[in-house]
């Protein structure tokens, strides 16, 4: 095998997206969803890996930038579009341009890389941790309830063509983004990603609808769906296909649930990317009629160690050295010392002893205050070596509000 590894030419980007659809099954997308995906794409991140002149690998990256701890939104990877064809797996081609890919993000000075991945057993090797969750729920709106809080009366409800209130829903999204980690603020264009409502992948739903939650005026939060009719012997058995739900306070948020479930000839509602302590958890009266699901969502890797420990800030005060493995970009191997607290933190190479010996992995997972150190170490994956270090990271690790990814790429 004779390969060639270089960067996407924009005039071969369809048969080079066509070898990206047949790699996942080899369904088309939409017309509208590949036109969309083609002006969000960076050809100049694309990785055209080709064996006798024909794709057989394929790799890429958005210029994002993600809320970490603390509120900073620092430069991020995402690393997209990553297929091998099924006559060229197990001869190193991901590994390479996971490699290549990896320098070049840290040559744009982007100290993170973050993906979703469709099989999560790939990306570990690579140094990526699954670092946040995401809650999907089929919840029955006909045998319970949501309990809302005073003042959700005078919240005003409009229905809205979501081309119409596009503007007033990213004016309340940009507002969220600094307040939870993981959260993207969105460039250029990514506005539209909410809207992309293809027929053939509607499911028998109808088309995306969004209604618009005011307060004196001023639009305080919104929800984009669609509704898929149904019925049964016992009359109307329709279903409420929750696309996203945002609102800048409790109230508004509580009485979009409640207009939510209470949609005319549906008794379910459906939904897929929640955060994992969304408030909706607390705000049904029966939590068993949700059937709540949990699966991890981002994965995150370090691609500079001590530059992105040093953006967070820390829920509790931090003086640690930790000793990082990392033999797939081995600038971050070695021992780092962190300090830091809630209004700030440094990151430095050290000669100290360590305090705790971990892979860039575990770093990953731990970043946004998704999952513990002290879960990680009891999955013998974080080696506490100073007596109390552990206990004292994993709590400053935390985070007041889980981390979360509010939609794909």
């Amino acid at each position: 095998m004779t390969t060639e590894l270089r960067q996407l030419r924009p005039d071969d980007w369809a048969d080079w997206y066509g070898k990206l659809e047949r790699a996942f099954g080899g369904t088309p997308e939409a017309p509208e969803e590949r036109a969309l995906w083609r002006r969000l794409g960076e050809p100049e991140r694309c990785l055209d890996m080709r064996d006798g002149g024909e794709t057989v690998g394929t790799a890429g990256a958005y210029s994002f930038r993600l809320t970490v701890p603390g509120g900073a939104v620092l430069p991020a990877a995402g690393v997209t579009l990553v297929s091998v064809q099924p006559t060229h797996r197990r001869r190193g081609i991901l590994r390479t341009m996971m490699r290549h890919q990896l320098a070049d993000i840290r040559d744009r000075r982007e100290p993170l890389a973050v993906l979703t991945a469709s099989e999560p057993a790939i990306y570990g090797r690579f140094g990526y941790g699954a670092g946040s969750e995401a809650v999907s729920m089929t919840l029955d709106t006909l045998r319970q309830s949501v309990d809302v809080p005073e003042g959700a009366d005078d919240v005003r409800l409009r229905l809205v063509d979501p081309e119409t209130g596009l503007a007033d829903c990213e004016k309340v999204y940009e507002q969220l983004v600094t307040g939870r980690p993981g959260m993207l603020a969105r460039q250029p264009g990514w506005e539209r990603l909410p809207l992309l409502d293809p027929e053939a992948d509607r499911d028998g739903a109808g088309p995306l609808l969004c209604v618009l939650a005011e307060v004196a005026g001023e639009t305080r939060g919104y929800a984009r769906y669609a509704v898929k009719a149904g019925w049964d012997s016992g009359g109307p058995d329709g279903t409420v296909v929750l696309r996203d739900v945002e609102a800048l306070d409790p109230v508004v948020y509580a009485a979009l649930w409640r207009y939510l479930f209470g949609i005319d000839l549906t008794s379910r509602l459906t939904v897929r990317n929640r955060p994992a302590d969304d408030p909706l958890l607390h705000l049904v009266d029966d939590i068993r009629r949700c059937r709540v699901m949990v699966r991890e969502s981002l994965f995150v890797r370090l691609v500079e160690a001590g530059e992105a420990l040093a953006a967070r800030t820390y829920a509790a005060p931090l003086d640690v050295v930790l000793d990082v493995a990392d033999p797939f970009c081995p600038w971050n191997e070695g021992r780092w010392r962190l300090t830091g607290d809630e209004k700030g933190a440094s990151c430095e190479r050290t000669a100290d002893p360590a305090d705790l010996a971990l892979t860039v992995r575990e770093l990953g997972a731990a970043y946004l205050g998704g999952f513990t150190l002290d879960a990680l170490a009891a999955a013998g994956r974080v080696r506490e070596l100073r007596p109390g270090a552990l206990r004292e990271a994993s709590v400053a690790f935390g985070t007041h509000r889980k981390p979360w990814l509010p939609h794909g790429f």
